[in-house]
């Protein structure tokens, strides 16, 4: 994780340093849902390896993102949410996913 002084001094490298992964993304766009646990978050991002699932999640809820929640239950039971600051992209994922529908329907 880097600190807010050693990100890019550009906004929009700073953004892409966060969240710039195709696989952070689609953990987004799946966050903005509902809360996931780990193995339907892997399930659904088909193609992503558990190193990968794992190592975003974790960057990610360093950056103040998602938030992890661990229940007291025999197994445990863990879930990832989109903190404050993750829901606060919904705007900009509501925006490409508006692009992308434009895109494909002027592709046809």
């Amino acid at each position: 994780m880097m600190t807010k002084d050693e990100m890019p001094a550009c906004p929009v490298a700073t953004t892409v340093q966060l969240i710039g992964s195709k696989w952070k993304l689609l953990i987004i766009r799946d966050l903005l849902a509902r809360p996931w646990r780990f193995n339907e978050l892997k399930k659904d991002l088909e193609g992503i390896s558990q190193k990968v699932l794992t190592d975003s999640l974790r960057s990610m809820e360093d950056d103040g993102i998602i938030t992890r929640t661990v229940y007291p239950e025999v197994p445990p039971r863990v879930e990832y949410a989109l903190s404050e600051l993750g829901e606060s992209m919904r705007p900009i994922m509501d925006a490409m996913e508006q692009w992308g529908n434009a895109y494909k329907e002027g592709r046809q």
